[in-house]
């Protein structure tokens, strides 16, 4: 066999292929779904205003002092979306605030999801193959879960925040550690359907360690679920970021939606009538946790074998 076609049927070149192949099958399905494109089209246009808002947002007009122009000012050319009780822009400070919202979303959501898939898949793996003391440990595990889950997680959240230092990073941990029992659940079932195919049995018999079955033949196959809850996830992370920046348990010297909502409920602007102080904003939110939904309910129909029969 010529050199050219041993490389080709190498293992590595095999595998390259099987994984161009999952891509293309799997962008092929999603696209399927006009719901979920329209979504990914909303949140990627988002996403790329957020990172380039330095380009054509002066932060110098971000501040008290360097406002552009008069308070109130309804919307007109030189302010699409009028201005705020200090002068600024409030189309400025829409787009500079999904740079923190999007960041406090997807960070939120990486602590989440990570902790909920090292609960879930832990208390799964040692459920159903620890023997006695794995029977506990997952036992103590769900327990701690639902503790979690019965708890309203608003009101966690708001404890959290209030005994923590102020600021971005202790919203994303107050977020992180209430909103992941749902994942740890969910990944918990998906690893005890893992744990009884034939070829986790292998491994063990093999004599795979609790890590080594783990790590390469659980974590593997439950990603996918993982990854359309962390799509769902990021939605919840924003709504909840915006409403403690409502109530002020947010930086106030960050701008994100959550705090011009809170600014311009304490300026007086709903008994004022001041409509586009607030109005953009929350559309900003609405419209990211319905494309965040619509992602992840399209990448639920594609990556669940049932939905695909």
């Amino acid at each position: 066999m010529s050199a050219p076609a041993a490389a080709t049927l190498s293992p590595g070149v095999l595998a390259r292929r099987r994984r161009r192949r999952a891509l293309r099958r799997f962008a092929r399905d999603y696209a399927r779904h006009r719901a979920g494109l329209v979504g990914l089209a909303a949140l990627v246009a988002i996403t790329v205003l957020a990172l380039t808002a330095p380009w054509f947002v002066e932060p110098a007009h971000l501040t008290i002092t360097g406002a552009p122009g008069d308070p109130y000012e309804p919307p007109s050319r030189a302010f699409p979306l009028g201005t705020d009780n200090f002068g600024r822009s409030v189309l400025d400070l829409v787009v500079w605030g999904a740079r923190v919202s999007l960041t406090v979303g997807f960070l939120a959501t990486a602590v989440s999801v990570s902790l909920g898939t090292l609960v879930g898949v832990t208390a799964g793996h040692f459920g159903s193959s620890g023997g006695l003391a794995g029977r506990i440990t997952s036992s103590v595990l769900m327990r701690v879960t639902d503790w979690f889950l019965v708890l309203p997680t608003l009101v966690l959240a708001v404890a959290l925040a209030a005994v923590l230092p102020r600021g971005t990073g202790t919203i994303i941990v107050a977020i992180g550690l209430t909103v992941w029992p749902p994942t740890a659940r969910l990944v918990r079932a998906q690893t005890l359907a893992v744990e009884a195919r034939p070829f986790v049995e292998r491994a063990r018999a093999l004599g795979g360690g609790h890590v080594h079955v783990m790590s390469w033949h659980v974590l593997p196959n439950v990603m996918p679920v993982v990854l359309a809850q962390t799509t769902l996830l990021v939605a919840t992370s924003i709504i909840a970021e915006s409403t403690l920046a409502f109530l002020g348990m947010g930086d106030p010297a960050t701008i994100s939606w959550g705090g011009v909502l809170e600014a311009a409920r304490t300026a007086g602007a709903v008994s004022a009538g001041i409509w586009w102080y607030m109005v953009p904003p929350g559309l900003a939110i609405a419209v990211v946790a319905l494309s965040f939904t619509l992602c992840g309910r399209a990448l639920e129909a594609v990556l669940n074998p049932r939905e695909a029969r």
